[in-house]
Order: C-alpha cells, then sequence, then structure tokens
C-alpha cells in the first residue's frame, strides 16, 4: 500500500470515528433537581397541560417565562371547563398536568386515582361584564333583575357558574337585593356555557346585556368589555388547585413545572394577570 492510499484510509477512519464522537456526545442527557427534589431531564419532553380557561392568559405567560431556563421542554395547553377536562382525563387523554378552577373536580380526579397530591396555587374572585355599548342600560347590579335583561352565564357544572349562583344567593339573603333576587337573576338567563371564556366572547360581541365571569377574564378583556364588581361580602373566592397526572410520562418534569407555577416567579406572573396570590 503507497502513502497516498495509507493517508486516504487513515482520513477515512478519523472522519467516521468524529461522527461517532458527536453522534454519541449530541444524545448525552443531564438532570437538575427541582425545589421539591424531583429531577427533570434536558432531552425533549412535551409535556401536556390540561388547565381551566380561564388560565389561558396567564399560563401561555408562564409558558414563555419557564421556556426560557427549559428550552427541551415543550409545553402543550388543553384549556376547557375544569368539569370536562377531568372527564377527558378520566377517559384516558394523556395528560400530564391537571390545573382546575375548582376544588371539586380535582377531588374527582383524585378519588378516581387520576393524580397525585394536589395544591392550591392560586385564587380567584367574580365580576359581572358588559357590551361596550350597554344594550341591557345595566347601571349597577340590582338591573340584573329587570325583566327582558338577557345574562349569559356558564352551566352549573362549570366553576365559574357554581361560583356565581353562589354569589348570587349569597345576594339574596342581604335586604339591599331581596329575597327573590337570585331567582329574577337566573330567569334573564338566556345561554349557559360550558367555560368562562365562550361568556366573554358573548357579551362582548353583544349577544347578551350582562355575564359572569372572573376578574381575571375580564382584565385580559380590557377595553373590550365594562366590568361592574362585586362586592365582598357577596363576592366567592375560587381556589385553584394543580397536581400531576399519575399516568404522566415524564412525572419529573411535569412537577418540576408545577413547582415553578409556585415559585415567587410564577406567582409574580399570575398575579399580574389579577390573580389572587396563593398565600394572600
Amino acid at each position: 500500500m503507497n502513502n497516498l492510499a495509507k493517508f486516504l484510509r487513515t482520513f477515512i477512519l478519523l472522519i467516521v470515528l468524529g461522527s461517532l464522537l458527536v453522534a454519541c456526545g449530541g444524545s448525552t442527557t443531564t438532570t437538575t433537581t427541582t425545589s421539591s427534589g424531583a429531577t427533570a431531564t434536558t432531552a425533549p419532553v412535551t409535556l401536556n397541560i390540561f388547565a381551566a380557561a380561564s388560565l389561558t392568559e396567564s399560563f401561555n405567560a408562564l409558558a414563555a417565562s419557564y421556556k426560557q431556563t427549559h428550552p427541551n421542554v415543550n409545553l402543550v395547553f388543553n384549556y376547557n371547563g375544569s368539569q370536562i377536562l377531568e372527564q377527558q382525563i378520566a377517559n384516558g387523554a394523556p395528560a400530564d398536568i391537571f390545573a382546575s378552577a375548582d376544588i371539586t373536580n380535582m377531588q374527582k380526579a383524585s378519588a378516581a386515582g387520576l393524580v397525585g397530591e394536589s395544591q392550591i396555587f392560586t385564587k380567584n374572585r367574580l365580576v359581572v361584564i358588559l357590551p361596550l355599548s350597554n344594550p341591557g342600560k345595566i347601571m349597577s347590579l340590582k338591573d340584573l333583575a329587570r325583566k327582558g335583561v338577557k345574562i349569559d352565564l356558564e352551566a352549573s357544572t362549570v366553576p365559574a357558574g357554581k361560583y356565581s349562583r353562589q354569589a348570587l344567593m349569597n345576594m339574596s339573603q342581604s335586604p339591599e337585593y331581596g329575597a327573590n333576587f337570585a331567582s329574577e337573576v337566573l330567569a334573564n338567563v338566556v345561554s349557559l356555557e360550558d367555560n368562562v371564556k365562550a361568556v366573554v366572547q358573548k357579551v362582548q360581541l353583544g349577544e347578551a346585556d350582562a355575564g359572569f365571569v372572573y376578574v381575571t377574564d375580564a382584565f385580559s378583556a380590557s377595553g373590550k368589555v365594562t366590568v361592574i364588581d362585586i362586592p365582598d361580602p357577596f363576592n366567592v373566592i375560587a381556589e385553584y388547585p394543580i397536581a400531576v397526572v399519575k399516568n404522566s410520562s415524564h412525572a419529573s418534569d411535569a412537577q418540576a413545572f408545577v413547582d415553578f407555577v409556585l415559585s415567587p416567579a410564577g406567582q409574580a406572573i399570575m398575579q399580574k394577570y389579577k390573580f389572587i396570590p396563593v398565600n394572600a
């Protein structure tokens, strides 16, 4: 074998060995430890997060912030009414995290063995929203009981719908509104929705004169709706629990995101979108 042939053979072997080293190096993963002691890999991971519709804007912001320090984690969100999400998980939908707008649906998931230990991660409160044109000429909460007013409301199985009915019953206990206030307002309901965002949309479009939603939804629709506050003595504070789904293929990574939501940085983002911090 002449010198040229030897050189070419050696050169080719070096190229092959270099390619193998690069390939091996590219497949290496490392692990990080979260504040709870869980470990998260740096290999590409997709987390399916089933979250209440009212969390849409805040969780999108959380995802953008989380991605900066966890570029390997792809967060895919399924936003809907908590009662729908719980049923989807019960039916086997691939989910890694469940964030509910009420304790009831989280308890159902827990009782069925679908989720691990849950934690309250934020709170919310109710308001009434009106179209900017205010076709119903609503000036106060008392006007919601006036005959002919069209009100859009979440179904009673939806957390926001349940809380709204509780707030109306609270107002009916006060002489200021009268014992028939809740029944008169509910008699004006023209549509029942599966989630709070549907109420926001219909009110914005003027398909209803008023709707009950969370203050966070009203904030996200700023400039598109008018807001009437519900006084604290009658309002209902919604508590939001979050948990890792037991069938998650990426439980440690899912826990890492839950830890972030509960961290000071995560809570600051929630508060930016007008949620009540978990420690408030």
